[in-house]
């Protein structure tokens, strides 16, 4: 599918229920935890997308044994003994298997040809920056720093590390899941997100498989886990959620998305803080989180700092059209080097819609305005394309290029688009 053009969508039911995929933040940590840890783990989580499927491709030609199994994957630890130890590893455009599986085998020893696809290899790697300062040998093919490499490691020699934490959180999320399976370390970060949500998140997943770890400031010290807990249930994905969250505000309808709870460990969480403040009302029950946005007629326009979820900074820019005020959103010049820069093309496509925009170096102002019929490019960005459909399903009239790109996280996006607005 080269395009898809979206319906307007017109609530019927009272609450419309739906079902997201697993986190991959959440799922694709677990797996780094599970396959190089000690034991035997199922990590119940339902259905997954493309991301977690190239890190378990990768592992799967490392040797390690991992089972789909109805519900879920049943993961055999390798206990830190890497089967394959020489072996050719192809992480596609999953940016978690890419950080997260190169700071494990750099940790961990062996020699790996390390390939990604064209867009991954546009992306640069500060993380090969610290492992090389480690001893760890990397071999560029193309340019430093950057995919495709050969990493060649007898395991990580030193006790100290430091990490930048302004470019990526991964970066010492990666660090931190490799301590954990491997031998202790000290991380010192720096940076402007040193206390980022998806650090928080590793540091749980870290607990929930028995690794122990302190924190004094800024420096964290990480013991590895003896031995990984038997079965770990893996949340649904909140970023992919928040997409249909936001149609409780821009509908003035009740969304619930199923698996998604009050108390998730997912950095995202801090969108719905916007649309709470806005008037949408949460309600938690055993089935999933349930959006009610019934009450509302009008939302005021979003000026925030969105640094730690910055996720959502697409999603917000496409509810900024219809808000009763202006838009600014800050701290997002990171995102300049994700799958796009996202930014710009935040920027490109509301202009395309004749929406006002100004992009500014480490955010963007948005002015409210009518919204025209348009083509939206996706820039080969899952983030993009699912967030500038919200757009369309509130006018109508708006195609997307390169729909399919959603799949590295969410495989039906759009299927589920079609079912709503039938």
């Amino acid at each position: 599918m080269d395009a898809y053009t979206v319906r307007q969508f017109h609530p019927k039911d009272a609450v419309f229920e739906i079902d997201v995929p697993a986190s991959k933040s959440l799922l694709n940590r677990a797996l780094i935890l599970a396959a190089f840890g000690n034991g035997e783990v199922f990590l119940a989580c339902g259905s997954f997308a493309e991301d977690t499927r190239s890190l378990l491709g990768c592992l799967s030609a490392l040797g390690i044994r991992v089972q789909e199994e109805s519900g879920g994957l049943r993961v055999i630890g390798c206990g830190g003994n890497i089967p394959n130890r020489r072996a050719e590893l192809y992480v596609g455009s999953a940016g978690t298997a890419a950080r997260f599986l190169t700071a494990a085998l750099a940790f961990l020893g062996g020699e790996y040809h390390m390939r990604a696809s064209v867009q991954m290899e546009q992306r640069p790697m500060e993380l090969l920056a610290v492992l090389e300062e480690a001893g760890i040998t990397v071999e560029y093919e193309k340019r430093s720093r950057h995919f495709p490499f050969i990493l060649r490691s007898d395991g990580l020699q030193k006790d100290f590390l430091t990490v930048n934490t302004d470019l990526s959180t991964q970066y010492a999320s990666g660090i931190l899941l490799a301590a954990a399976v491997s031998r202790p370390v000290t991380l010192c970060l720096t940076g402007s997100r040193t206390h980022g949500s998806y650090i928080a998140m590793t540091l749980a997943m870290l607990h929930a498989f028995g690794a122990r770890w302190t924190r004094e400031g800024n420096t964290l010290s990480i013991a590895p886990a003896q031995h990984s807990p038997a079965r770990m249930e893996i949340e649904g994905d909140l970023s992919g959620a928040c997409y249909f969250y936001a149609l409780a505000l821009l509908f003035s309808t009740k969304v619930r998305v199923r698996h998604i709870h009050a108390d998730t460990l997912q950095g995202d969480r801090k969108f719905l803080t916007l649309l709470a403040d806005r008037g949408v009302k949460f309600t938690d029950s055993e089935s999933g989180l349930c959006a009610d946005g019934s009450k509302i007629r009008t939302y005021k326009g979003f000026c925030e700092n969105m640094k730690d979820y910055s996720d959502q900074a697409l999603t917000a820019a496409a509810l900024a059209p219809f808000a009763d005020s202006p838009t600014r959103i800050t701290g997002i010049g990171h995102i300049r080097h994700q799958e796009c820069d996202r930014i710009c093309a935040i920027a490109a496509n509301l202009s395309a819609l004749g929406v006002p925009v100004a992009e500014e170096e480490d955010g963007v102002s948005i002015s409210p305005a009518p919204v025209r019929s348009g083509t939206i490019r996706s820039f080969g960005d899952h983030r993009v394309a699912m967030a500038f459909a919200l757009i369309g399903l509130k006018t109508g009239g708006v195609t997307i290029l390169d729909p399919l790109c959603c799949r590295k996280t969410f495989d039906n996006f759009f299927a589920i688009l079609d079912d709503i607005t039938q």
